[in-house]
């Protein structure tokens, strides 16, 4: 074997599930069809469950403090603010915070946590054929080689090789016409702190702060806009026109572009995640709107659930039938995000005069309420999710198994203070002081694998993060982790 895993794609669910593979000891070789990093990318926020995924893989790092802040959306008609919903904590405690930065700087902090954990994308190498039997996956390059590995993960987007090569159907439908979208420097009085929309009978569009002095993301729903293939030049002067149309006289000018594009929406989700010694996560799996920040949130986690199930399978310590726990408990969440996200386009783009007076009167007052704008944010930062009705969950009382726990101050055995998602780095934490328990981990998962940890006083016995996971293994019942929740079942 080249590898126990091989990861085809280089983005940031191919990069995270790689570093939570290697996190837990596994052999992982990466290729990607492109011939370098991407500089410039469509998604560009990550919200506060996607913040603990890149903590508990050590690659959050100084992102934060990069970061801009926009807690705000402000709606407007024309230059008249008619709506402002306020984005905050929903009671749910997260250290980790919500983030407008862009993909390409998320994908480097995960390529440099990659780095330490020993392995470097091998760009320019295209997957063109798969071979599968019952001990392993052998990968055809474009250059005629060969990467043979026990496994295979398919990170390569809405188009990926990996799920043609394996079969698997993508269905789905087309749910708008093209929006354009521009990266560059504003001349604007538009407050920072916030992300801005208008609500127009040509389309919607909307402004987002990005880090840097003046930067901007621009999206405008424009299906008039039909030259094929236009340039980036002749889409930032169609985005010129829009500003000065759709917004009115508010003194905001497209001063520089670094960046344009377009895109229709599409809503598809894979048949399977799994066929045979392939599994999917990511745009590979599903493909839905970018509004709502929804999509690399939701391939970050299903990098993290991925990688300790597949890690425990190759070292043989659980069955393969853990990995059917993945799609169980992934799937249906990409479902609701899907169903979501494709409400949330329909609204933006309403184009009959009933759709725009639901939009623009009736939305607008319900948006304001305080409770609902807690609900947005509760929903939107996914830190609601919850497997406790998948294979591995259950009852009792809370947090219970399957459920989402915040991150907590712990003491080591020697008395020494640490984060428990810091420790989750490197391996598994048994909470409390069970020493049958302790030497049962330690024989299920290795005698340095599992590490004790108490719960610092005043943090609360109630909330205990992580993921501890039970099901059928090569040695009887196995323990999983780091998935944002407790989950267990035999």
């Amino acid at each position: 074997m080249d590898a126990d895993v091989l990861v085809v794609g280089a983005g940031p669910v191919g990069l995270a599930l790689a570093c939570g593979l290697r996190q837990h000891g596994r052999s992982v070789r990466m290729i990607d069809r492109a011939g370098g990093p991407a500089t410039t990318s469509r998604a560009n926020f990550v919200h506060a469950r996607g913040s603990e995924v890149l903590d508990r893989l050590g690659a959050l790092g100084g992102l934060p403090e990069e970061s801009v802040r926009a807690m705000t959306i402000t709606t407007y008609a024309g230059d008249r603010p008619i709506m402002k919903v306020r984005f905050g904590d929903p009671g749910i405690r997260t250290a980790a915070p919500p983030m407008v930065i862009s993909q390409a700087r998320v994908e480097a902090a995960l390529r440099d946590r990659l780095a330490e954990l020993g392995v470097v994308p091998e760009w320019g190498s295209a997957l063109t054929g798969v071979e599968q039997d019952g001990t392993g996956v052998t990968a055809v390059l474009g250059d005629g080689r060969r990467v043979r590995a026990a496994w295979l993960a398919g990170c390569d987007g809405t188009g990926s090789t990996v799920r043609k090569l394996a079969g698997i159907g993508f269905p789905g439908v087309k749910v708008s016409e093209r929006f354009l979208l521009v990266d560059g420097r504003l001349e604007t009085p538009l407050d920072r702190s916030g992300t801005h929309g208008w609500v127009h009978p040509e389309g919607m569009l909307g402004a987002m702060p990005m880090p840097g002095d003046g930067q901007w993301r621009l999206l405008a729903y424009d299906p008039a806009f039909r030259d094929e293939k236009p340039s980036e030049g002749q889409i930032a002067e169609r985005m010129r026109h829009i500003l000065a149309e759709r917004i009115g006289e508010t003194g905001t000018r497209l001063a520089e572009t670094h960046w344009a594009s377009l895109f229709s929406v599409h809503r598809r989700l894979a048949d399977a995640y799994r066929s045979g010694r392939i599994l999917l996560a990511g745009d590979s799996a599903h493909a839905h709107a970018p509004f709502g920040g929804q999509g690399m949130l939701t391939g970050l986690g299903d990098a993290e659930n991925l990688a300790w199930k597949l890690a425990l399978v190759v070292a043989g310590r659980a069955d393969e039938r853990l990995l059917d726990t993945y799609e169980a408990e992934r799937r249906p969440l990409a479902t609701q995000v899907l169903r979501g996200s494709t409400a949330t386009t329909r609204m933006n783009i309403a184009a009959t005069p009933i759709g725009r007076f639901l939009r623009d009167r009736v939305l607008v007052r319900v948006f304001g309420m305080p409770w609902i704008q807690r609900y947005t944010t509760y929903v939107t930062s996914q830190l609601w999710v919850s497997y406790r009705r998948g294979p591995l969950g259950g009852g009792g009382r809370r947090p219970r198994p399957g459920d989402r726990v915040a991150d907590l101050a712990c003491v080591r055995p020697d008395g020494s203070r640490v984060r428990l998602y810091e420790e989750l780095r490197e391996r598994w934490v048994l909470l409390g002081n069970d020493e049958e328990a302790l030497a049962a981990a330690r024989n299920l998962l290795g005698e340095t694998s599992v590490i004790e940890l108490r719960v610092a006083p005043g943090e609360g016995a109630g909330r205990v993060p992580g993921e501890v996971a039970l099901g059928e293994g090569a040695g009887g019942v196995v323990a999983g982790k780091a998935s944002g929740g407790v989950s267990h079942g035999k």
